[in-house]
Formats: C-alpha cells, sequence, structure tokens
C-alpha cells in the first residue's frame, strides 16, 4: 500500500485505489478523482459548491454525466427550462447535448455531488464469483 506521488492521500494497492474526499484537496471546486484513484474507464469529479453557488451552464459533445448528490440540495436547470431539486442521495442523469447548471440552494451550508461521465454503452453484467466464494 503506498500514497500517491501527487501528495493526495489516495492510498493504492494491487488493482485498487481509496480516498476520502479531503485527500483529495480543500475548499470549494473541483476534486479530481479520476487521476488521484487511477480511473480509466470513464470520467469522475467530486465537486464541493459554496453556499448558494450555481455553476455555468455547459454542455458535453460526447459524454452523458450521472450526478449524485452526497451532501446538500441542489438544483439542476436544464436548457430547456426546467429546473429539478435533489438532496442528499439524489442523483440526476443528463444527455450529452442537454444544457446544464447546478445550484446550490443553502444559503450557509455547502453542497457536494460527484459526477461520473462517460460514453460508449454498458458493459452488461460481468461479475464473477472469486475462486472459493459462494453466494449469501
Amino acid at each position: 500500500m503506498s500514497e500517491t506521488p501527487d501528495g493526495s492521500g489516495a492510498r493504492k494497492g494491487d488493482g485498487w485505489s481509496v480516498a476520502h474526499l479531503d485527500d483529495l484537496g480543500e475548499g470549494p471546486g473541483f476534486r479530481k478523482v479520476r487521476g488521484a484513484l487511477g480511473v480509466t474507464a470513464f470520467g469522475v469529479n467530486a465537486i464541493v459548491l459554496p453556499p448558494a453557488y450555481a455553476t455555468g451552464s455547459h454542455y458535453h459533445e460526447e459524454q452523458e454525466e450521472l450526478y449524485f448528490v452526497h451532501r446538500g440540495r441542489v438544483a439542476f436547470e436544464f436548457g430547456d427550462g426546467s429546473v429539478q431539486e435533489v438532496e442528499a442521495g439524489g442523483m440526476a442523469w443528463v444527455d450529452a447535448p442537454t444544457h446544464r447548471r447546478v445550484r446550490n440552494l443553502s444559503e450557509t451550508e455547502e453542497a457536494v455531488y460527484l459526477v461520473v461521465g462517460g460514453k460508449g454503452g454498458y458493459v452488461g453484467r460481468d461479475g464473477k464469483l472469486a475462486p472459493g466464494e459462494s453466494h449469501r
């Protein structure tokens, strides 16, 4: 087990890595998950939004995104004018060309969400039991 060379605090072994959000930075903004943990199959970041902050509107040319709200309550504002409020534990999926922005609905607390982006389709159920394991 070792710490990443960039000092992110991620711990890595043979075929795995773990980190805490606080290991990946401090204060508001992006926490670069993919690089710190060595993810190669999809993009992933954690975002810490200050109270009452709204991101800029954006879209993608290719990748769809899945958002998971870890802490707080945020509003997703879409290009068609609709707004969806999502609280901790909630998720939102957004297709690549759909305009979106995220707004922290709290005036006093930070909000935290994880966003995963990818393209190319679902791999399918390819999990296998390790030798000697059985279904429980």
